[in-house]
């Protein structure tokens, strides 16, 4: 089953899309924040486009599990997804996935502005492994 995950930022988008048997995750893209339902109508385009079977949709938890304004940002994403689609959209916490992605380019040896450019939709890829791993047996 191929996955879309989507780590919703102030400012930027990223996009992650795993393979189409749903075990590894990649990133594939990142756009400007323009308004909630401008995103969630791109997000949509692009679900349609790749043949995506479920939207994910990353939810920064508070450090004790309760859900804060970004979590809250992301519940309205996910809503106005919903709206626009019949695709299954879920919520998945996102904790650490920024950490995750950035370690992962330092290994890989990527430049510093490749990193500042790539690191939303590298945050997205870092979101879908989580949920991939995490469904690896169903």
């Amino acid at each position: 089953m191929r996955v879309l995950a989507v780590d919703p930022g102030e400012r930027k988008i990223g996009l992650a899309i795993s393979d189409p048997v749903g075990v590894v995750a990649r990133p594939l893209a990142t756009f400007d924040h323009e308004s909630r339902g401008a995103d969630a109508a791109r997000i949509v385009a692009v679900a349609a486009e790749h043949g995506v079977e479920l939207i994910l949709v990353g939810q920064a938890l508070e450090a004790s599990g309760e859900v804060g304004p970004a979590a809250r940002h992301a519940e309205y994403l996910a809503t106005s997804i919903r709206e626009l689609t019949a695709l299954p959209v879920l919520l998945h916490d996102e904790s650490l996935s920024t950490q995750t992605a950035r370690e992962a380019m330092l290994v890989s040896g990527r430049r510093r502005q490749d990193r500042h450019t790539l690191i939303h939709a590298a945050s997205a890829a870092a979101i879908l492994q989580s949920y991939l791993d995490a469904h690896s047996s169903e």
